[in-house]
């Protein structure tokens, strides 16, 4: 069997695939009827490449970025790499720290119990007031909800439901995480942010590959090997050299966040159909 190398997947013509995405972009906002997009810019490379984008699909005074740190947890480098993309691409950055809004929470919440034992609900939290923040500033200026997920999230789940999983568009859905960094470096996002060990920042020292436990590259050569090439969890272990372990891995998040990509699930239609029948 040939071996599948990294090369395969990221060796990609990017100036077509940038503009076919801005077509993308442009076409979503016309037929939506809306006047432009919001998104969130959190300083990492996948809120870069779709601000890059969705400024030269729309223009600057039709994008409205939001920065939303929650100042407890969120680098304060990154506020800054967010700040610096947003002036790069000539758009307006909109601050917003959401640490008050997640201190209400927290002093309402009767189960609250404390920063370290309410990481994970806490953490996805954040991601759902950031996303409540989008929408409100969707409906006041009829704007729609530009999503951040690549297609390496999207596939292992790795995102928050009803948070940042929660838009209108996915303009990015279509690439992997190494495939997105070259798309960003081609659209010219800044190496330190093209190439930035990802992290959603969530809650303290969280990195992305640190929680997965398998770095992208090994992670999409193997979805590239299974979803692209149509190959068997073993044979893309076999045809990448990604060890067995990790392989299993990939496929458990897979399998585990099924729920996030399939609408909520109703009974048959039936139990009430029969009803109506005459």
């Amino acid at each position: 069997m040939p071996r599948i190398t990294l090369d395969r997947v990221i060796n990609l013509p990017y100036d077509e695939i940038a503009s076919k995405l801005q077509e993308f972009i442009r076409a979503k906002v016309e037929e939506a009827g809306a006047r432009g997009a919001v998104l969130g810019v959190s300083g990492g490379v996948d809120s870069a490449t779709v601000l890059f984008l969705a400024v030269r699909a729309l223009g600057p005074d039709r994008v409205r970025p939001l920065i939303m740190p929650d100042s407890n947890v969120t680098p304060q480098v990154d506020v800054e790499d967010a700040k610096d993309l947003v002036r790069l691409a000539g758009a307006e950055p909109h601050i917003i720290n959401i640490a008050p809004i997640v201190d209400v929470y927290k002093s309402t919440l009767p189960i609250y119990e404390d920063e370290e034992a309410d990481r994970l609900p806490l953490g996805n939290l954040r991601a759902r007031i950031r996303m409540c923040l989008l929408y409100y500033y969707a409906n006041k200026h009829n704007y729609i909800v530009l999503g951040t997920g690549d297609r390496s999230e999207i596939l292992i789940g790795y995102f928050t439901k009803y948070g940042d999983g929660a838009v209108d568009i996915l303009p990015i859905g279509i690439l992997y995480k190494t495939q997105v960094r070259r798309l960003a470096h081609s659209l010219g996002v800044p190496d330190k942010v093209a190439f930035k060990p990802s992290s959603p920042r969530l809650w303290p020292g969280q990195t992305a590959e640190g929680e997965l436990g398998v770095p992208y590259e090994e992670i999409d050569l193997v979805l590239h090997a299974v979803f692209d090439l149509g190959m068997s969890w073993d044979e893309a272990s076999e045809a990448t050299g990604v060890s067995p372990e990790k392989v299993h891995r990939i496929r458990e998040l897979y399998e585990r966040s099924a729920h996030k990509r399939n609408p909520p699930p109703a009974p048959p239609i039936d139990i009430v159909a029969r009803y109506y029948e005459r």
